[in-house]
């Protein structure tokens, strides 16, 4: 019999998530109703934390995970998470993003609403503003349309200090950085920011267990030994993105039954990868702006790319 794929707490939630979550940029690149039989084969073999954005695909993402979930049930099944992607960090445009991402996901609440790339040097200030975002995650968990409440971003663990320190008492629920091997050596998240997270009860959500591909591009870590070693952290999920049925089964058949490696292989996993990870050439999410998304860019007067996946 094949073992299911294990839950863990998210922070101090109460709530119990796979620890695998469905990348939502990810499930909008197949045909469209190839993506959709994705989402339903993933929450059928166990992975029913799905994680998506306002701004992923122009709203496909969106619109196609809200089509699964409205068939058969499956929206009772998953624990659903989008993103905050008014990069003015404006209370009043948050709100509006909100309304448009539960129609699209056809759903009265989201289980989880977290702010779309923190990744500006502005952006704490302008969330923590009168009039700002923060406000709006606030009013959006008093209203019942969303749960629980966070921010995301790929940067830098300074922005996020900041975000903790300008509210130290805000009542954040979740956060979402990257937690790859490579990450341990370059401006880490999993030094700095995860500790703080769970001394703090935040339930962390990991990313970028690939760093973009170029874990396994660019070194001798593989595919299994990158994402065996995010999940090994002590995070509640990890988000991995998903675009085909090869990568779909390959990350399955990671998560069934997963027991965190020992310390001993941690090591040897980040020794393989020091020497590609140092110097931070193979985080560019983190050493360029070459990943933000249009929405950000808009607001800061940078030319416009293609869109980020956090």
């Amino acid at each position: 019999m094949t073992a299911p794929i294990p839950t863990r707490p998210l922070g101090n939630t109460g709530e119990d998530v796979s620890i695998l979550s469905l990348g939502g940029y990810h499930i909008g690149v197949p045909e469209r109703s190839e993506g959709i039989r994705m989402i339903h084969a993933a929450i059928d073999a166990g992975i029913t934390f799905m994680d998506n954005a306002w701004e992923y695909n122009d709203l496909e993402s969106e619109i196609r995970m809200g089509m699964a979930l409205a068939q058969d049930g499956y929206r009772d099944k998953v624990f659903l998470m989008t993103k905050n992607c008014a990069h003015d960090r404006l209370a009043t445009t948050s709100m509006v993003r909100l309304e448009e991402s539960l129609t699209a996901l056809q759903t009265d609440h989201l289980d989880l609403w977290q702010i779309h790339e923190v990744v500006w040097r502005d952006d704490p200030d302008r969330i923590f503003a009168p009039g700002g975002a923060a406000e709006a995650m606030l009013k959006a968990k008093e209203q019942g349309k969303v749960r629980y409440i966070g921010f995301t971003g790929h940067k830098s663990p300074a922005i996020f200090r900041r975000m903790l320190e300008l509210a130290p008492d805000f009542p954040w629920d979740t956060m979402q950085f990257p937690v790859s091997v490579f990450d341990w050596h370059y401006n880490s998240f999993q030094q700095e920011i995860l500790p703080m997270a769970n001394a703090r009860g935040i339930g962390v959500i990991g990313m970028k267990s690939l760093a973009a591909g170029k874990v396994v591009t660019e070194s001798e870590v593989t595919a299994q030994e990158a994402i065996s070693y995010s999940l090994s952290l002590p995070i509640s999920s990890l988000c991995v993105g998903i675009d085909s049925w090869e990568v779909l089964a390959q990350d399955i058949a990671i998560g069934q039954g997963f027991t965190p490696l020992p310390e001993a292989e941690m090591r040897r996993i980040r020794e393989k990868a020091h020497s590609h990870a140092w110097e931070g050439h193979n985080e560019l999410f983190k050493s360029s702006h070459d990943f933000e998304g249009n929405e950000g860019r808009k607001v800061h007067g940078m030319p416009l790319i293609g869109a980020a996946v956090d």
